[in-house]
C-alpha cells in the first residue's frame, strides 16, 4: 500500500524521535505513551526531540558541581548510578503546562556560613540560570505551553552540640514563559528582582522570596506573586480539556498544600508505575537529630539487640546498632559478617551479593526482624554484610548494603512475597555503588 507523502512524513518524524529515546538512554524522554493525562501527552509528543536534544545540551553542561538530571529530586549521589535520567518533562502545575527541570546538584553547602536564601541563591545562579540561557536555543515565546520550572535538589551541612549530619533542601522556581526571556534580557539586578518576585519560588515546599545578593529572603506576602491575578494560561485556552485532566490538576494541588514535591510527575499515572515501590509520604525533612533521638529512646533494647546479635546472628563487634536517615526516614543500621568466604577472581560481585542474600541473610531475617523495636518510626533496615575474598597475592574484603522497606522485610519472612520482590523494592549497594541485583540469573 503506498502511504501518503504528508502521511509518511508525519511517521518518518515519529521514528527518529523513537530512535533518539532508545539509542540515547542518557537523554532518553518519558514516552507519550506512558502518559494517560489527554493535555500533556500531547505536549509531551510534540516536543519529544526537542526535550531529547535539551536534555544532551544540559549533560555537556559544567556547573561548579556535579548536576545529575533525574527524574525525582533528592536522590543522594550514590542512588544517582541507574537512576531514572529523563530530567525533563511536561507536568501539570496550577492549571498550566510546565517545562520542568529536574536535578540532583551535588553540593553541600554549610548551614552556619550560608542562609536559606544564599544557598538558594547560589543554586539559582549556578543552575536555573545557566540551564535558563540554554532555553532560547531551543525555545521561543510563543512556544504552546505555559512556562518553565526547576527542581533542584541539594546538599545542606549542619551541626548541632557535638555531631554534625548532612541533610537535603530542594529549590523550586516556576517562571512564566514570557518572565523566562524577561529575566535573560534584563541588564540590571532590580528588574531580575522583579521577575522572581511575582515568579512561583518554593524551597522545601515551602513559598519562599528569593532575594538576589541579600544574606535573608523577602517576605512572600509583600511579593507581587501573592496578589496578583493570574494570566490566561495556554494550556486553558487549548480544545483539549477533560475530567482526566481536571483530576490530576486537583490532585496536583493537594500535592502541593501536602508538602509533596511540587511538581507531579507524569509516569504516576502510567500503567507502569503500579511495578514500583511505593513512595513514602512527604513530611519535613528528617535530620540526624531525629535519629539520634530514636537512638536514646530504644538505646537499652538496641544494645540487647547488638549483643544476641554478635552472639547469633553475625555482627561484627566495631558497628553496634544504629539508627541513620535514609531517604527522609529512619533506618535502623546493622552489620553483619559473613562466615562464607568467597574467591574474588572467580566470583562476580553479583553472584556474591546473591549468595550473601540468599544463604547468609534471609535465614537470618525473621529472628531478628523479631527483635527490633516495634516503632512506626522505623522506615526499614539497613544491613550492611562484609564477605570476605581471598585473592593472590592478599585477602581484601567488600561491604554488600541492603537497605530494605520494613513492610516489605515483613512481607517477605512472612512468605507473601519472594526474595527478588524484597530485592526489587530495596536499594543494594557494593562498596557504596548501587547495583541491579537479579538472584536467579546470577546463580
Amino acid at each position: 500500500m503506498k502511504i501518503p507523502h504528508k502521511s509518511a512524513c508525519t511517521i518518518g518524524v515519529a521514528c527518529v524521535a523513537i530512535l533518539l529515546c532508545s539509542a540515547l538512554p542518557g537523554f532518553a524522554q518519558v514516552s507519550p505513551a506512558e502518559i494517560l493525562n489527554p493535555r500533556l501527552k500531547a505536549t509531551e509528543q510534540a516536543y519529544l526531540t526537542k526535550l531529547v536534544t535539551v536534555n544532551r545540551a544540559i549533560a555537556e553542561m559544567k556547573f561548579p558541581f556535579i548536576l545529575s538530571l533525574n527524574r525525582y529530586a533528592g536522590l543522594d549521589p550514590k542512588d544517582q548510578i541507574g537512576a531514572d535520567m529523563r530530567g525533563l518533562e511536561f507536568v501539570s502545575f496550577h492549571d498550566r503546562l510546565v517545562l520542568k527541570v529536574t536535578g540532583n546538584y551535588n553540593a553541600a553547602y554549610n548551614s552556619a556560613l550560608l542562609t536559606p536564601n544564599q544557598r538558594s541563591n547560589r543554586v539559582f545562579d549556578e543552575v536555573v540560570v545557566p540551564i535558563l540561557q540554554l532555553l532560547p536555543n531551543h525555545f521561543s515565546p510563543g512556544e504552546d505551553f505555559d512556562a518553565f520550572g526547576f527542581e533542584i535538589a541539594y546538599h545542606v551541612r549542619s551541626k548541632t552540640h557535638d555531631y554534625e549530619y548532612e541533610g537535603k533542601e530542594i529549590l523550586v522556581v516556576v517562571l512564566d514563559k514570557a518572565d523566562a526571556f524577561t529575566y535573560l534580557s534584563a541588564q540590571q539586578d532590580s528588574k531580575r528582582q522583579e521577575v522572581l518576585n511575582r515568579s512561583g519560588i518554593y524551597v522545601d515546599g515551602k513559598p519562599f522570596g528569593l532575594a538576589l545578593g541579600e544574606r535573608d529572603p523577602l517576605n512572600v506576602e509583600a511579593l507581587e506573586r501573592s496578589v496578583r491575578k493570574q494570566p490566561t494560561p495556554v494550556s486553558a485556552q487549548r480544545a483539549v480539556s477533560d475530567s482526566a485532566a481536571a483530576d490530576e490538576d486537583a490532585r496536583t494541588v493537594r500535592t502541593i498544600e501536602n508538602r509533596i514535591p511540587l511538581f507531579r510527575a507524569s509516569s504516576m499515572d502510567s500503567p507502569k508505575s503500579a511495578a514500583r515501590p511505593e513512595a513514602p509520604v512527604a513530611r519535613a525533612p528528617l535530620t540526624q537529630a531525629d535519629a539520634d533521638g530514636l537512638q536514646r529512646k530504644y538505646q537499652s533494647q538496641l544494645d540487647a539487640l547488638g549483643k544476641e546479635g554478635a552472639a547469633s546472628f553475625h555482627f561484627v563487634d566495631y558497628a553496634p546498632p544504629s539508627f541513620v536517615v535514609f531517604r527522609n526516614q529512619v533506618f535502623l543500621q546493622l552489620s553483619l559478617r559473613n562466615p562464607q568466604s568467597f574467591d574474588k577472581d572467580a566470583t562476580s560481585i553479583y553472584k556474591r551479593a546473591a549468595r550473601s542474600f540468599d544463604l547468609f541473610l534471609a535465614p537470618q531475617l525473621k529472628p531478628i526482624l523479631d527483635k527490633i523495636p516495634g516503632s512506626a518510626e522505623i522506615g526499614g533496615l539497613d544491613i550492611t554484610i562484609v564477605n570476605d575474598l581471598t585473592s593472590k597475592p592478599t585477602h581484601s574484603s567488600e561491604a554488600l548494603e541492603f537497605i530494605c522497606p520494613l513492610k516489605t522485610l515483613r512481607q517477605f519472612v512472612a512468605a507473601e512475597i519472594t526474595n527478588q520482590e524484597l530485592i526489587n523494592q530495596s536499594v543494594v549497594l557494593v562498596n557504596g555503588v548501587r547495583i541491579a541485583l537479579n538472584l536467579q540469573q546470577v546463580e
